[in-house]
Formats: structure tokens, C-alpha cells, sequence
């Protein structure tokens, strides 16, 4: 296998595109180029070509996990799955991920604090924050130490409701602002609480 041309200058996801004598094109990481001393005009014999490959495999992997943990709080099983979805190798996926361990770049526990945080600040109860830690992937075993301090969200429920209803509110209106504060992760016991401290009167329909 030789190398017909190789890139000088890197493309926008920073690889250096290597074009071989059979037309096949290989986007590399400088690492790899270095690693393999590449240059136009080089022959690869097979097993070298197939180390190459590996070394390529991988390389890709780590730069996708980078990129997707600067976008995004994702969990070891959340990032693994990513890899998966985005094309990446299994196995290399897996390489990956621990790599990104090693480096203290994905951290569980950390990503189920920072999750809940999130649901704190946009208000949310602690059932829809339940539903942010499942659909991360984050282990169980770290749930209820991550919403151990989950702040009561009364005032917060209290808010919502002065903001859509006002003293003429109907019973329609009162039961659209209850659903749109239990799909927020907020208990019925809690938001009929806060209905009844701000007097709305709650007893011929709202049933706990």
C-alpha cells in the first residue's frame, strides 16, 4: 500500500487526509501521522496498514468523545452509546471512555451533581429530575446522593402559578397550569399546597 498524497493542512475537524495507490482515503489526527512517520511516497506493507487502521480507530473515537463532552454533560454508559450511534468501533469506544476516565474528563458522579443542578435552576421538581439522571445514563447507585439537597420548590411552584392565573381562573385553566407543573417533575401534594396558600380553592376537583 503507498501513500499517493497527504494533506499539509488540516480540515475543520482537524484531520490530515491521506490518499492511497487504490483510491481509499484515510482522515488521520497528527498524533497518528507522527506516530507512523507518514509521508507521500511511503509504502505501508499489509500489517502495517492494519496497525494503521487500529491506530486510526481509536485516534477517532477519543477526538469524537472530546467533542461530545465539551458540548455536553454525559455520563461513561451516555458517551459509550454516542461513540456507538456516531459509528465508532465498539471496542474503541469502549478504549475511549476509559481514556477519557483516566484524564478525570467523565466522572459520573459529577455529571449527576451537574444534572441536577440544571433541573434546579429551570425549576424543576425532583420526579423530572429523576427522569434527567435515567435518560443520561447515570447508574442508580448515584441518584440519591446527587438530590439529597434537592431544594424545595414551593416558591418556585408559586411563581409558575402567579404567572398563568389570576384570580378569575377557571377550572380549566387551574387544571392546565397542575399539569403543566406535574410534567415539570412537581408532586400533586406540593402544587395543591401552593394552590391553597395562594387561595385558590382546590377541593371539588383536585383529588391528591
Amino acid at each position: 500500500m503507498r501513500i499517493e498524497a497527504l494533506k499539509t493542512a488540516p480540515d475543520r475537524a482537524g484531520r490530515y487526509w491521506v490518499s492511497f495507490d487504490d483510491g481509499s482515503r484515510l482522515g488521520l489526527y497528527r498524533q497518528t501521522l507522527e506516530d507512523f512517520g507518514l509521508y507521500a511516497g511511503k509504502e505501508l506493507s499489509e500489517e502495517e496498514y492494519g496497525r494503521l487502521l487500529t491506530a486510526a480507530g481509536s485516534m477517532s473515537a477519543k477526538m469524537r468523545a472530546v467533542r461530545i463532552v465539551s458540548a455536553s454533560n454525559v455520563s461513561r454508559r451516555d458517551l459509550e452509546d454516542r461513540l456507538i450511534r456516531k459509528g465508532e468501533d465498539p471496542d474503541q469506544a469502549k478504549e475511549a471512555v476509559r481514556w477519557m476516565e483516566e484524564l478525570n474528563l467523565v466522572d459520573d458522579r459529577n455529571t449527576a451533581r451537574q444534572v441536577v443542578s440544571a433541573c434546579v435552576a429551570k425549576g424543576y421538581g425532583p420526579a423530572r429530575a429523576r427522569q434527567a439522571l435515567y435518560e443520561k445514563r447515570i447508574p442508580k447507585e448515584l441518584w440519591e446522593e446527587a438530590l439529597a439537597d434537592y431544594p424545595d420548590q414551593e416558591e418556585r411552584i408559586a411563581d409558575f402559578l402567579r404567572a398563568r392565573l389570576d384570580a378569575d381562573a377557571d377550572e380549566k385553566q387551574m387544571r392546565r397550569a397542575v399539569d403543566a407543573l406535574i410534567r415539570r417533575g412537581h408532586s400533586y401534594g406540593q402544587i395543591r399546597r401552593v394552590l391553597n396558600a395562594l387561595s385558590f380553592d382546590t377541593e371539588d376537583y383536585f383529588e391528591e
